[in-house]
């Protein structure tokens, strides 16, 4: 049986797609949130764990970039994960005004934890999708955040 439509509030019907999408984001991040409380991390604080898993060693201004969040969630982000035990921050030696962030044992340990985590979420999300609608559902999400980014070509330049 097929989930039943909710009812998109009139105003919101001019842009069917756009209310989906915030339906879907905003239940994703509520899942994903709820899996983060059980490994004590806060929402935005995996991203960050991920970019330095990937390398180690980046300044605040790498990660800033790299996860594209503001600098004040970025910076209390760092600090809790320090406070945490999950990472150490230490002025860069060629310029002492730039922090340089270095995992902990303790935060090279969330690797796994983390990827059963995105595998977990990533099975519930798909549960009721073919690969290949999932797969096309990835393109389609990608092709979406790259046009409300700017990033896509206009629709006349690619004809």
């Amino acid at each position: 049986m097929a989930a039943p439509t909710p009812r998109i509030p009139t105003t919101a019907g001019e842009g069917p797609m756009s209310y989906a999408i915030f339906q879907l984001a905003r239940a994703h991040r509520a899942r994903a949130a709820a899996m983060l409380r059980e490994m004590d991390l806060h929402p935005g604080q995996e991203l960050l764990l991920m970019q330095l898993l990937d390398r180690d060693g980046q300044t605040q201004s790498e990660l800033l970039e790299s996860v594209g969040l503001d600098h004040s969630t970025v910076s209390k982000s760092l600090r809790r994960m320090q406070d945490a035990g999950l990472l150490v921050r230490e002025p860069a030696e060629h310029d002492r005004r730039v922090m340089v962030v270095h995992l902990t044992d303790k935060g090279r340990a969330m690797r796994e934890p983390l990827a059963a985590m995105w595998r977990a979420l990533e099975e519930t999300s798909a549960r009721d999708l073919s690969a290949q609608q999932a797969e096309t559902f990835v393109r389609t999400a990608y092709a979406i955040a790259d046009a409300i980014s700017g990033h896509a070509v206009p629709r006349e330049e690619s004809e």
